[in-house]
């Protein structure tokens, strides 16, 4: 059996194999009418990935409150409503045989934008349904709108929501939960230098700015099923003079594992728009490589992971314990399943029933059926 394709048990939860679906925002709830609640388009596009034989499908970033949200029609997860609609999508990924994994996300500073097709930029106006932000501190990312810096009572109102949004997701069936502290969004804002200039408890050095991570991630273990995982999506460095970087991100890998995470999702950037990325094939994979070995932490390896080869040599090289792939299942939601033919071992990804004539050498593409 191919490594990519083995079993992988974090505490009470065994995933048939090791490719799954990275978060992927799709910013298509209705902001009016049903604010954050997921609709036909997210049943159709996570039921898609579980049909092509995704092992876990981690969902899109879901606020844990309404000002948490990328853009307004952005997922969530902090009422009654939301929470019934996951349920519905939770239902169908496990009918497929696959589990089912909520990203719990808040996006400070870069909340209340428009979403990626539109043809506005920058922050959504409040007459035009967006929101102030907040943030670590009162420093604006780029051109967006200067958020108002979180005084005590905001980050205690932080820790609680996320807590919270995963009380929701255990009640909607979700086997996973993952924290969203990479990508420049608020988690992440907090453990930067560069979005971070608090003087307090929660700002300084690396301990200080790692705090809030720390105590959302003890409050939702706290009420989260012992038996089932919580993951941590990180970026490794901000790829930026003076910022964020490797070295405090293995470090914080340490206390996130001695705190009850159980895989650190290794991504980067998106903290400020002054990066300079190395994009290209697996171009993150050096750093989930460094997580795993010096800070000793289940980690998941994402980043222009595009060919089942290539998948299978970063598992083999000992970089990461899972591939969680974005672009490439959004272009061919069975990969997995054309993954499991290339690596000649097709025991671990299920083809459904109605498909499976599909993988018949004998069946001709035309003609009579």
């Amino acid at each position: 059996m191919s490594r990519l394709l083995q079993p992988l048990t974090l505490r009470g939860t065994t995933f048939g194999h090791r490719v799954w679906v990275s978060p992927m925002c799709q910013y298509s709830c209705d902001p009016v009418a049903a604010p954050g609640v997921p609709n036909d388009w997210h049943l159709v596009h996570y039921g898609s990935l579980a049909v092509g034989g995704a092992a876990l499908v981690l969902t899109e970033a879901a606020a844990v409150v309404p000002e948490g949200r990328i853009s307004p029609h952005d997922a969530g997860l902090w009422d009654d409503e939301q929470e019934r609609a996951w349920a519905r999508v939770v239902a169908f990924v496990h009918s497929q045989g696959a589990a089912a994994g909520v990203q719990l996300a808040h996006a400070g500073r870069k909340a209340s934008t428009h979403r990626p097709w539109a043809p506005e930029r920058g922050s959504v106006p409040p007459q035009e349904g967006g929101w102030p932000t907040v943030a670590p501190s009162a420093i604006a990312h780029g051109d967006l709108a200067v958020p108002t810096a979180l005084d005590a009572d905001g980050v205690e109102r932080v820790v609680a929501a996320f807590a919270d949004a995963a009380r929701r997701a255990e009640r909607a069936g979700f086997d996973v939960v993952e924290l969203h502290a990479a990508h420049g969004y608020l988690l992440h804002q907090f453990l930067s230098p560069l979005s971070n200039r608090r003087t307090d408890g929660y700002g300084g050095d690396l301990a200080g700015r790692a705090r809030l991570l720390l105590e959302v991630l003890d409050a939702v273990r706290a009420v989260w099923p012992a038996d089932k995982p919580v993951f941590v999506r990180v970026s490794t460095s901000d790829w930026a003079p003076g910022g964020w970087d490797v070295d405090e991100c293995v470090q914080l890998a340490r206390w996130l594992g001695e705190r009850g995470a159980d895989l650190v999702d290794a991504s980067s950037g998106g903290n400020v728009p002054e990066q300079s990325i190395p994009v290209g094939p697996g171009y993150q994979v050096p750093n989930a490589g460094r997580l795993k070995r010096e800070a000793g932490v289940p980690v998941g390896a994402v980043g222009l992971i595009l060919d089942p080869l290539q998948a299978e040599q970063v598992l083999v090289g000992g970089d990461a314990d899972a591939v969680l792939l974005a672009r490439p299942l959004l272009a061919d939601p069975r990969w997995p399943q054309r993954a499991a033919l290339a690596l000649h071992d097709t025991r671990a990804v299920p083809w459904p029933a109605q498909y499976v004539r599909a993988t018949r050498e004998d069946v001709p593409l035309s003609g009579p059926r």
